[in-house]
């Protein structure tokens, strides 16, 4: 038994071999006729190139011989001694003096022909023998000197027939070389040149046409080049031989080719020696290729590509209810940044070791990016057991080489019955992923189709914002700054105001998702823009304009802020910008490279909404900042009673300490005014002293009598 399967074995292999052997020899065919066609192909390629060579120094020749004609005639038509003596009564003398006899042995010309304004001939000379034109060229000659009549004309250049062979006519009017007043009809010069066997010889020779020749029709199997007439019709040919290059290389290489064919039989007989192992060996590459395009390496779970196949597979052989978890994990990241990359991979070796066993349900797992995995459940569980035994595997810390790692996990699901396709399924679960981190830590979301309508009103809000931007519906309000002790107006925050067809959109929501969206540098520049353009006029008061962190963050922030200044000529020490202390937590250095870059050219900054958050004594010093924004929150807490008014104290305080001036916002009450006043807060701003107003209304109660004291006492009884 073990002989005859042997010997099939046999048998099969010497199968393989000779259809591999086949394989190789119409391999080697086809090889030979691609080889003889490439062969073939460049030796007519490089004929056509050398014939289109020739081609194009045959017109180029004709081209320089006729500019040739065209620069004597125009030497000698625009020529102010010319077009005097023509005019005068010894013209025909003089003509013939300069240029008929001249024409008997002169190299640049062999006739030369005057023409007067009533169209008579005035002298026509042939190798310095008297011609009639006309008999001589016909009615062509005619349009020509019509076409050359006027003044100012560049030089009308045509090849002529005669019954003496081909000759190229130049013509021009005969004129003074800078005219100073409207000329009358005008005389024409006309100069011919015959082509001659000669001046066939010095084309050949200038342009490598060996053999060139002129004949009536073009002659089969040589090149040629048209000689065209007034009309455009052909009137005679340029005729030469082709070099035939590649023809002639070919014959040189046809030794080096035949060796050629004999070494590429050697080498294909050693080729199909190897062919059978290296075979096996590309097959074996190909089935781990196949392998590692469908798992992902670190964790061996299906990769993207392996979960959409494996959605498909299922879609189409499974009965049951199908669902598709994504989790993506809680402080990832921080996890990398405190232990490095070797600890955080460690981490995703644990979790894909857990995830998989976390239910019995789970079918497939997959590991989609750095930190997101996919869970694919069939059966019947609920939403809610999965989501318990999947948050289970990060109730407690990791173990990794002695440290202790917290991580938490967010969880978006999706279920399907077959009827949805992959990429859909996907892309609902993406979404619920999506919803769960905006809900925060350790939460998990179900797709329903509210969030499709969620993300659709949010699309709708973005073209909405898009289009407030560009159309400037988004305007600047302006709230007043007052000095705290005197209580002048010394300064305007702009407030961003967007006033809809249906109605005021709060900035606590445009502004977000401003961010979100990516449209928060455009909508900064034009909010700076905007409140530039109404507090340029507003001569000794300071503009204060929010700035948000991710506005700072942005290489070209401290440029653009730059270009504006530069386009309303505002000075940059009237300008204030104000950042809360997100900035400093995100991308630090970022913000201080545009802090200090803006800070070069005399742009001060305020720390905003200080007292709500974690800015740190050391982010006030390090940061340079200029000015200090007391949260409202602070303020309010001064009527609550407690040690609300000891926090403010000791808050302006530590500015005052660290030597930054003190801003308070959300001033209502004349109280409040009072303590902040005597905790050394130098600037107020609230509704008492002043509600945001536009630009019109800013204008016109500034520029009013007594405009300080007006102002503000007109709002604080607002």
């Amino acid at each position: 038994m073990s002989l005859k399967f042997a010997a099939g074995h046999v048998r099969a292999q010497i199968s393989s071999v000779f259809v591999v052997t086949g394989c190789f020899l119409a391999v080697a065919l086809l090889l030979t006729s691609l080889v003889a066609h490439v062969v073939a192909t460049m030796t007519r390629s490089m004929n056509e190139i050398d014939d289109a060579r020739a081609a194009r120094a045959a017109e180029a020749g004709i081209a320089a011989f006729a500019s040739r004609l065209s620069a004597t005639i125009r030497d000698n038509a625009v020529w102010d001694d010319a077009y005097k003596a023509i005019g005068a009564e010894t013209a025909v003398d003089w003509a013939y003096t300069n240029w008929g006899k001249v024409s008997a042995n002169y190299p640049l010309y062999d006739g030369a022909i005057v023409i007067g304004p009533d169209g008579a001939t005035l002298s026509a000379y042939a190798k310095g023998k008297p011609i009639q034109p006309r008999d001589l060229f016909g009615h062509a000659f005619d349009r020509q000197i019509e076409a050359a009549a006027g003044p100012s004309q560049d030089p009308i250049v045509n090849f002529m027939k005669t019954e003496n062979g081909i000759t190229l006519v130049a013509s021009q009017a005969i004129q003074p070389y800078t005219p100073g007043t409207a000329l009358p009809k005008l005389s024409v010069l006309s100069f011919t040149k015959d082509l001659t066997p000669d001046v066939l010889d010095i084309l050949s020779n200038e342009h490598e046409l060996e053999g060139l020749h002129l004949t009536l029709a073009a002659e089969p199997g040589s090149l040629s080049w048209p000689i065209k007439d007034i009309n455009g019709t052909p009137i005679a040919f340029l005729v030469w031989p082709s070099k035939a290059p590649g023809t002639t290389v070919l014959s040189n290489v046809s030794p080096y080719i035949a060796t050629a064919g004999v070494i590429l039989a050697l080498f294909l007989g050693g080729v199909l020696l190897a062919g059978t192992s290296e075979a096996r060996r590309l097959r074996h590459l190909a089935e781990t290729a196949h392998f590692e395009a469908g798992h992902d390496s670190l964790s061996g779970f299906l990769n993207r590509h392996g979960l959409l196949n494996a959605l498909d597979d299922m879609n189409a052989s499974v009965e049951a209810p199908l669902s598709l978890y994504l989790i993506d994990l809680d402080g990832f990241k921080a996890v990398n940044d405190a232990w490095g990359h070797a600890v955080g991979d460690d981490l995703i070796r644990i979790i894909a070791q857990a995830l998989p066993s976390c239910h019995p349900e789970i079918f497939a797992a997959a590991r989609l990016g750095g930190d997101e995995f996919a869970l694919l459940q069939i059966g019947h569980a609920t939403f809610g057991e999965l989501e318990k035994s999947i948050l289970a595997l990060f109730a407690q810390p990791f173990k990794i080489d002695g440290r202790t790692i917290e991580a938490g996990a967010s969880i978006g699901a999706a279920i399907g019955a077959g009827d949805v396709p992959s990429l859909e399924l996907l892309r609902r679960a993406d979404m619920a992923l999506y919803r769960a981190k905006e809900n925060g830590k350790g939460r998990a979301v179900g797709y329903s189709s509210g969030l499709d309508q969620d993300r659709q009103r949010i699309a709708e809000m973005e073209g909405m914002l898009r289009h407030a931007i560009n159309s400037g519906a988004i305007e600047p309000a302006f709230q007043p700054l007052v000095s705290a002790s005197t209580g002048a107006i010394v300064g305007l925050e702009a407030l961003a105001r967007w006033r809809s067809p249906a109605g005021s959109i709060s900035p606590e929501i445009f502004i977000p998702l401003a961010e979100k969206s990516g449209l928060i540098d455009a909508l900064g520049i034009h909010m700076l823009r905007t409140s530039i353009a109404c507090a340029k006029n507003w001569i000794g008061l300071t503009l204060s304009v929010n700035v948000s962190p991710i506005q700072l963050c942005n290489p070209d922030f401290a440029a653009q802020v730059i270009t504006v200044l530069q386009d309303f000529a505002f000075d940059p020490a009237r300008l204030t910008l104000e950042i809360t202390e997100g900035v400093l937590i995100t991308n630090p250095d970022q913000a201080r490279r545009s802090i200090n870059q803006l800070k070069s050219i005399g742009i001060r900054f305020a720390l905003d909404d200080f007292g709500c958050g974690y800015a740190s004594i050391g982010a006030l010093r390090q940061f340079g900042f200029d000015r200090m924004k007391i949260d409202r929150s602070l303020i309010s807490s001064v009527d609550d009673g407690g040690n609300g008014v000891d926090v403010l104290r000791a808050t302006i305080s530590l500015a005052t300490a660290l030597g930054i001036p003190v801003t308070a916002e959300g001033i209502e009450t004349d109280a409040q005014a009072a303590i902040l006043r005597a905790a050394g807060c130098d600037q107020l701003q609230g509704y008492m002293v002043g509600k945001p107003a536009s630009a019109d209304e800013i204008s016109r109660r500034l520029f009013q009598k007594d405009q300080l004291i007006e102002y503000v006492s007109v709002q604080s009884s607002q």
